[in-house]
């Protein structure tokens, strides 16, 4: 997934208020915008607003069931993030093995 499609997800998600809605959310499947405001200090409004950044950033989607808005976490910019981060995972994972072959070979010169 290119950059540019990457850093909107990663600034909603730097945001501590929107980043617990998004746990909440994949911890419950799917929610209401009342129940997702009763563990914050919020007022429904600023949760909405939180919830918007969110919906913005395609990370959540919601829809209307009767006179609730129900939300939930939109599985494929997940799996956008989770492919983007596996490439750094990759890098670094391959990074730590050479890494650790060198402080072998450093350990013991017969190696």
């Amino acid at each position: 997934m290119p950059r540019s499609s990457i850093h909107p997800l990663l600034a909603a998600l730097a945001d501590p208020v929107r980043f617990a809605l998004v746990e909440r959310l994949l911890a419950q499947g799917e929610e209401t915008v009342g129940n997702l405001a009763r563990p914050f200090d919020l007022s429904t409004a600023a949760i909405s607003r939180h919830l918007k950044t969110l919906r913005e950033a395609g990370l959540i989607e919601s829809r209307v069931d009767r006179q609730w808005r129900v939300c939930r976490v939109r599985p494929e910019a997940l799996k956008a993030l989770d492919d983007w981060l596996g490439q750094y995972r990759d890098f670094w994972s391959g990074s730590f093995d050479r890494l650790e072959r060198v402080l072998r070979e450093s350990e013991d010169p017969d190696v």
